[in-house]
């Protein structure tokens, strides 16, 4: 940790990462911080943020509707797309290249114990971000994430789709902000079991050109401030070494 009074957070760029790895990731690192502050005197380590893209993959969270994923294990194959159910709050979403998924591992217990008040700060990390590109996200009540609209071109549209899952106090799983996504992927779903209304991506919303390498930024920059926290960037070589200094054991290579 470092010496100084804010919380320090270490936001590692891991490039494209199948999803199977990322959530074993995630579960090992969340099993380090339970750890470290459940140790007698506690020996709190940083919070980590894992920024990344996924190849084509549907996700059901522990309480959605399996009916809500449209076509048959067959025409996944065909389109090259994994599935798998998984732990997190929310029903079925979709995860793909061009869409910007950030894993907080934070310990809630060094900033605030209230789960609401963390995804309405993830909310809001996104909004934020949005409006970096001149695009207006929004809430709409009873339904997590963020959306764009109702406006002059349509109905409520969801840019970011979200679900946590919570264990003393320490997150995992988080969000994923449709920069360049292709779309035509949530054709297969009902995405988080909403059939009446539609999905978007910066790059629908906005004339300027945005990739997921821009939108990083960004987004670690608000976490930075809606945190009240020092971010610190890792890439690469970098990020696998300070994953694996944090787990104990050696992080194989990860990314594109």
């Amino acid at each position: 940790m470092s010496s100084s009074a804010r919380s320090e957070i270490v936001a590692c760029h891991l490039g494209r990462v199948p999803y199977e790895r990322a959530w074993a990731l995630q579960e090992r690192i969340q099993e380090r911080l339970i750890a470290a502050k459940r140790a007698e005197p506690p020996e709190p380590e940083p919070h980590v943020l894992l920024l990344l893209e996924h190849p084509p993959v549907y996700t059901l969270g522990k309480s959605g509707d399996a009916g809500n994923l449209l076509v048959s294990e067959k025409r996944l194959e065909e389109i090259g797309a994994a599935f798998h159910r998984i732990g997190r709050g929310g029903d079925v979403t979709f995860h793909g290249p061009g869409q910007l998924v950030g894993y907080p591992l934070f310990d809630l217990d060094r900033f605030f114990t209230d789960l609401g008040r963390y995804l309405r700060t993830l909310e809001e990390i996104i909004i934020r971000t949005c409006a970096d590109y001149g695009v207006t996200g929004t809430r709409v009540d009873g339904r997590t994430g963020v959306w764009v609209g109702p406006d002059e071109q349509g109905p409520e549209r969801k840019i970011c789709a979200m679900g946590v899952r919570c264990s003393r106090w320490v997150t995992m799983h988080g969000f994923a902000l449709n920069v360049t996504t292709d779309l035509d992927y949530f054709d297969h779903i009902v995405p988080c079991g909403i059939d009446d209304r539609g999905v978007t991506s910066l790059a629908e919303e906005t004339d300027a050109s945005v990739t997921v390498d821009d939108v990083r930024g960004p987004v670690a920059d608000h976490v930075s401030d809606l945190f009240d926290a020092e971010v610190m960037t890792c890439h690469g070589a970098d990020a696998r070494s300070f994953l694996g200094e944090l787990m104990g054991e050696r992080v194989e290579a990860l990314g594109r």
